[in-house]
């Protein structure tokens, strides 16, 4: 087989409920040169048996079965595997527009980009199938070459690796890959930081080329085990600009984009969790506010007055959020929406539903 446009890496762990919509959205792309790299995570259902049966009928699809070890590990294993020209990657239970590699390959050839981004839907299939177009990329940011980092907005946005188009000796020859942390929780934060500060070639569309699912019960982050993964994610963005010293003006960005994520992370997070984890988002900040990594002057004022109040008493700016009281809760449910789409405003409304 010659070296396919694009490598589709497909990470898969127990998803037989949504595989077969994901990879028959994948089998009938308009792009046919394309190779299907399904990385089976150590599955206990029956997803080895479903990417067998797109095998045996596609020649174009390939599995790499491996132990469970976790998400990083098996999105570098796709990487190591890939052959083609570019990596797309789709998460076993969402699905593509059928033309979505075809826009996104054309867009990163006509502009010679090293890293093309698009729009998505958010979908929910039950009670019944429902789209929601989530405008990352807008009217302004489309159209046009972009380096990240001189035009910074992209780092706050949703990092949706999976919206995207890399071209793959841009990857390698930046050494970009996955932290290898156990489970699924966070680890495409720091893969985005790494693409977005190396990048001198993005373009931006505004199409909407993949449905992300909304309604798999079993994507959760209320466990343990899963609250600070995202701690690990940005020590990692720490560990790359420590080594990529030239890049040290990123620093205060990526100080920026961890407000933002970490509050993501606490406002989904159930008790006890919510109040563990603002102790530990307090103590991070304090250290890094010292270490005068942390430029107050690109936050937000309302973000820096937050801050503010939680490096002076983390659990009463706890008390204070768990109170529909505390700020509009309009304003508050918008908030929520541009940091965390739908599901974080189901969670917010849910829990003063219950209070």
């Amino acid at each position: 087989m010659s070296e396919p446009l694009v490598s589709l890496l497909v990470p898969i762990y127990n998803v037989e409920k949504y595989l077969r919509q994901c990879l028959d959205s994948a089998r009938n792309q308009t792009l046919e040169d394309i190779e299907v790299i399904c990385i089976n995570d150590g599955s206990t259902d029956s997803s080895p048996s479903i990417i067998r049966e797109y095998m045996a009928e596609d020649p174009r699809f390939r599995m790499i079965d491996k132990p469970n070890s976790g998400y990083g590990a098996s999105m570098n294993k796709g990487l190591d595997a890939a052959q083609g020209k570019y990596i797309a990657i789709l998460e076993s239970d969402d699905y593509f527009e059928l033309d979505a590699l075809e826009k996104l390959y054309q867009a990163a050839e006509t502009h010679d980009a090293e890293v093309v981004k698009a729009n998505f839907w958010f979908y929910w299939s039950k009670p019944e199938e429902r789209n929601e177009s989530f405008e990352l990329v807008t009217s302004d940011m489309a159209g046009h070459l972009v380096n990240p980092q001189i035009e910074t907005e992209i780092f706050y946005l949703k990092p949706s690796i999976w919206s995207a188009l890399y071209r793959r000796d841009f990857l390698k020859a930046n050494s970009i890959r996955f932290l290898e942390t156990p489970g699924a929780s966070f680890q495409d934060s720091s893969f985005n930081f790494k693409v977005w500060a190396t990048a001198t070639k993005a373009y931006y569309i505004q199409d909407e080329i993949l449905h992300y699912r909304q309604d798999n019960e079993s994507s959760s982050i209320n466990s343990p085990s899963k609250v600070y993964c995202v701690c690990d994610e940005y020590a990692e963005m720490d560990r790359f600009l420590a080594s990529h010293p030239e890049k040290v003006s990123l620093k205060a960005v990526e100080e920026k984009m961890k407000y933002d994520t970490y509050m993501w992370n606490y406002e989904r997070l159930t008790e006890p969790l919510r109040r563990q984890f603002i102790v530990r988002f307090a103590e991070e900040f304090q250290r890094d506010i010292k270490s005068q990594y942390v430029d107050l002057d690109i936050f937000d004022p309302w973000k820096k007055d937050d801050l503010a109040v939680m490096l002076s008493d983390p659990i009463l700016f706890h008390a204070q959020r768990e109170s529909p009281e505390e700020e509009g809760y309009g304003k508050k449910l918008v908030r929520f929406y541009h940091i965390g789409g739908p599901s974080l405003v189901l969670r917010a409304l849910w829990r003063k539903i219950r209070r």
